[in-house]
């Protein structure tokens, strides 16, 4: 088993440990935190994620940007394995892994004001450890959007490893402050 998997792995675990309660709670006020961005409230157009399993719940986020008249994007894998970023545009469509897409229009990554970036683990200086497919790593040098990390305080690691394609996170928010790198 890779240092990776074992870390996903013991990340999962100590999601399991740390219970539903205390998820939910930390990412209500950690979603508060993004909010209050001024990066936040001066983007047009976002790209956001659907939050699966233990993954903070993104659906509050979504629909207060779209009232606020910004532009929601959602990851869509294309069959070349890339990731693109397709329009919301209340509609989803099953995707690879179960993910739901948009069916909307392509944006360019020169489009994006703000990406929030999922992750099974992130740690304190900004580094995030992935699910394993490599798509927002492969997509992130391509956009000048600042990379956003939703985290929980009492998860996050010191033991990511970082390679030569890993992408740091600009701003790592969890319930309790927000850090700038």
């Amino acid at each position: 088993m890779s240092s990776k998997s074992l870390i996903r792995r013991l990340a999962a675990e100590a999601e399991a440990q740390a219970g539903e309660e205390y998820l939910r709670r930390a990412d209500r006020a950690a979603l508060e935190r993004l909010f209050a961005l001024p990066e936040y409230a001066g983007a047009k157009t976002l790209l956001l994620y659907v939050g699966v399993g233990s993954e903070p719940d993104t659906a509050p986020l979504i629909e207060r940007a779209l009232r606020e008249g910004k532009t929601v994007l959602l990851p869509r894998i294309t069959g070349r394995g890339e990731m693109e970023a397709g329009e919301y545009t209340g509609t989803l469509r099953p995707g690879p892994f179960n993910i739901p897409e948009p069916e909307g229009r392509t944006f360019q990554p020169g489009e994006l004001d703000i990406i929030l970036v999922p992750g099974a683990a992130f740690s304190p200086d900004f580094a995030r450890l992935g699910r394993g497919g490599g798509y927002f790593d492969r997509y992130l040098p391509k956009t000048p959007g600042v990379r956003i990390a939703q985290g929980r305080e009492r998860l996050l690691r010191r033991d990511i490893p970082l390679c030569g394609h890993d992408a740091l996170m600009d701003v790592l928010i969890t319930e309790t402050c927000t850090r700038r790198r």
